[in-house]
C-alpha cells in the first residue's frame, strides 16, 4: 500500500507542477487553488508512505516521478523539445526510480 501512496503521491506533485506553470501564465485564484491542492495532497500521500518506506527511497522516487513527469508532461502539454536526448534522461530518472524499487 505504501508503494500505490508513492506513486499517487508523484502524480500529485506532477500536476502540482503544471500548475506551478499554469499560475504563472494565468494569474488567477483558482490556479493557485490548484496548486496548492495539488502539492498538499501530494506531501500528504508522500507522509502516508513514509511511515514504512525508508525516507531516502522514498524522497527519491517521488521527486524522480514528479521531475519525469513534469518533463512529459511539459513535451505534451506545452509543446516542449521532445528530442531523443531529453527522452533518455528521462528514462534514466524513470530507471533509477525502478531499481530503488528493486532493491528496498
Amino acid at each position: 500500500m505504501a508503494w500505490v501512496s508513492l506513486v499517487v503521491a508523484g502524480l500529485f506533485e506532477m500536476f502540482g507542477v503544471l500548475m506551478i506553470n499554469k499560475l504563472h501564465k494565468d494569474r488567477n485564484w483558482q490556479s493557485l487553488l490548484f496548486l496548492t491542492l495539488g502539492f498538499g495532497i501530494s506531501f500528504l500521500f508522500l507522509a502516508h508512505a513514509m511511515k514504512t518506506l525508508p525516507m531516502g527511497t522514498a524522497y527519491a522516487i517521488w521527486t524522480g516521478i514528479g521531475a519525469a513527469g513534469g518533463a512529459i508532461l511539459g513535451m505534451i502539454v506545452y509543446d516542449e523539445p521532445k528530442d531523443w536526448k531529453r527522452i533518455l534522461f528521462i528514462a534514466m530518472v524513470l530507471g533509477a526510480a525502478v531499481g530503488l524499487k528493486l532493491v528496498s
